[in-house]
């Protein structure tokens, strides 16, 4: 059985961060930055090292320290990545329209 390159290939993917930015959850609504729609975008460079671009749902919301070291934690652990940059931004603002279809109904929108 002759073994599929891409199979084995390590090069980390945009689909990879968002995959385990799933884990970051929002305390208070108990649903993942990623389905609440609050990763606003997510960067690769020198195929290492990590931009991650989130909003809270709140300017005035308190646990952005604690979700960007979950970001550099969970992400920082994906083979090959060497520095994760968090940026928290707030323009635009979030609103309930930028989650998935299942965050919505789970949150009864």
């Amino acid at each position: 059985m002759t073994e599929n390159p891409a199979a084995t290939d390590e090069t980390l993917t945009e689909e990879d961060v968002y995959e385990v930015l799933e884990e970051v959850i929002d305390p208070e609504l108990g649903l993942d930055f990623v389905s609440l729609g609050l990763v606003y975008d997510v960067n690769i460079e020198q195929d290492s090292e990590v931009y991650v671009t989130f909003t809270l749902t709140t300017p005035a919301c308190p646990i952005g320290p604690q979700v960007s070291e979950q970001m550099k934690e969970f992400v920082g652990d994906l083979p090959g990545v060497t520095a994760v940059h968090p940026r928290m931004v707030f323009d635009p603002p979030w609103s309930p329209e930028m989650m998935t279809e299942d965050a919505k109904f789970a949150l009864g929108f």
